[in-house]
């Protein structure tokens, strides 16, 4: 997952499919136990062993009989260019009281390009407090400022308050707002609430990866902020240096960010800023793996429901001490959601179809920005039309004997309904989120088919039953870590029970005598899926 009380439960008990399929512990163990081994190295998108991870699950949805689905037999290529920054980058600031400059990896952490060798990029600088734009729903920070030309300033994160899915979504189209007003670069400073949690001294310890991002049909690199030519996140000096003889002190402007709810208005600077890098781009190719089974209905086969999990993982541990763990093995991030995705698809497959076609898909890059999904999203196996629903498994905390689940995105659209009526036959209840200021409903894969008009949700384990002391624990010890492997005491019982679940979500979501439909007046649906049918939202 690229990251992340009890709740009210939801779920509505139903009488029991005839002839439910067993789902066996030992065999997601062992789907685990490779796809976690240190011979794949971390499965990080584009290396060896997860070109090994793709073709054992491909080799698994042949044995358990269902029909490849992918451009090419069971695959898709996706390609991918990375853009890696050369030596002697740097941010320059200037004003009236001179220059100074600011090199990568110490002051500044920049972008490398997609598009340019040599980028040199010069232009006054805008302050535009948290950069959210989008006035219909209360957002607008760009009001009374032109920065056409101009390069922005904008805070780091989100104003305080109640966590919301939609200004998560507006954080995360910071730079493409900013290119559609005509920004031709992006400098992000923390606020003091994202340096607490994120520290800039931090991201600057940290391993750098590359840029990467999906290729388009055309072969050209997606950039939906095509207009940004440089993009940095720049540390305290960086920022004071930008802020000199502002109209607004920074201490002033990040005091009034830091109140609940508090939105700093924007404003010109009296000082410029100047990119100087150059980047080395290079296509990698790496496969998302896809399995179908074919809808029986004669009315509704041409429909699509897909249930996903992403098989990537964050690969090796760069200058690690001899002998040490260097393999990210991502044992829960994401071979048990690629694992319990497998279970399901067997469980379907030994039985007589569901009226929808389902589509599997095991996607890679989701650790680079979600990019197996975009592709997909952007470049369907079957209209985007067709795909009525996505359902996400993703890092499912398989550590406690789970009593509830959580369906990230579920309030949205019916397809939370639905899977409340689904899971009841399991014992299992659906319960609100009950960390919503992880914002993960616009942090996983199913957030490319939501950005395609699809109704899709992420679902995972609850907190219901030792749930929450499990979930801090885990996020806390052993998120993107050496430690996430088959060590950890894993529940396989409960992985089994997970499957089932899943299981029954895609069955109730393939034989529904309607697709899923967004909520009437719902923001993603609005935004994202306008001409298609509503559904009104029953009261509370």
């Amino acid at each position: 997952m690229r990251f992340l009380s009890a709740g009210v439960a939801l779920g509505l008990l139903a009488a029991p499919l005839a002839a439910e399929p067993q789902f066996s512990p030992e065999r997601i163990k062992a789907d685990v136990g490779f796809l976690a081994d240190d011979l794949l190295e971390g499965r990080d998108t584009g290396s060896r062993g997860h070109e090994i991870a793709a073709r054992y699950v491909a080799a698994q949805f042949a044995a358990a009989g269902l029909k490849p689905g992918g451009s090419q037999g069971w695959f898709t290529p996706v390609t991918l260019s990375e853009a890696s920054l050369g030596d002697g980058a740097s941010l320059t600031v200037s004003g009236k009281a001179g220059s100074q400059s600011f090199a990568q990896r110490v002051d500044v952490l920049m972008t490398a390009s997609h598009r340019e060798a040599a980028s040199d990029v010069s232009a006054p600088l805008v302050f535009v407090g948290w950069g959210l734009d989008d006035p219909a729903y209360g957002y607008n920070d760009y009001k009374g400022l032109d920065v056409r030309g101009k390069i922005v300033v904008m805070l780091r994160g989100i104003p305080k308050g109640a966590p919301d899915e939609v200004v998560a979504h507006l954080a995360n189209q910071k730079a493409v707002r900013a290119s559609a007003r005509g920004a031709i670069g992006v400098i992000a400073i923390s606020s003091l609430q994202s340096e607490r949690t994120d520290p800039f001294a931090k991201r600057l310890a940290g391993q750098q990866r590359p840029s990467t991002t999906w290729v388009k049909a055309d072969g050209q690199a997606f950039d939906a902020a095509s207009n940004v030519r440089g993009n940095a996140r720049v540390g305290d000096k960086a920022a004071q240096a930008i802020f000199a003889e502002a109209r607004t002190p920074l201490a002033t402007v990040l005091a009034e960010a830091d109140k609940p709810g508090g939105r700093p208005k924007g404003f010109a600077l009296a000082t410029s800023a100047r990119f100087t890098f150059a980047s080395t781009q290079r296509r990698i190719v790496s496969p998302n793996v896809v399995g179908v089974i074919p809808g029986s209905d004669p009315a509704l086969k041409d429909e699509v429901v897909v249930l996903m999990g992403h098989l990537d993982h964050i690969g090796i541990k760069a200058n690690a001490a001899p002998g040490a763990d260097r393999i990210f093995n991502g044992a829960l991030d994401n071979a048990a959601g690629s694992a319990v995705m497998l279970e399901a698809a067997r469980a379907f497959a030994a039985e007589a179809p569901p009226k929808r076609t389902l589509m599997f898909i095991a996607n890679t890059g989701e650790e680079r920005g979600l990019l197996g999904a975009e592709a997909t999203a952007n470049m369907p196996p079957v209209a985007i039309d067709r795909i009525v629903a996505a359902v996400d498994l993703d890092m499912p905390l398989l550590l406690y004997p789970f009593t509830d689940v959580i369906a990230f995105g579920g309030d949205h659209s019916t397809i939370g309904s639905a899977i409340a009526k689904a899971v009841g036959v399991a014992g299992v209840a659906v319960s609100p989120d009950p960390m919503p200021e992880e914002t993960i409903f616009v942090r996983s894969d199913h957030y490319a088919f939501v950005k395609r008009g699809v109704p899709a949700i992420m679902l995972a384990t609850g907190y219901a039953s030792g749930g929450e002391a499990a979930w801090k624990s885990f996020l806390s010890t052993h998120y993107h870590n050496l430690t996430d492997d088959m060590a950890l005491p894993i529940d396989w019982a409960s992985a089994a029970r997970y499957a089932r679940v899943n299981y029954l979500i895609t069955r109730e979501l393939a034989d529904a005598a309607e697709r899923p439909r967004w909520y009437a007046g719902d923001y993603f649906g609005n935004a994202f899926a306008a001409g298609a049918p509503r559904a009104v939202r029953a009261a509370k």
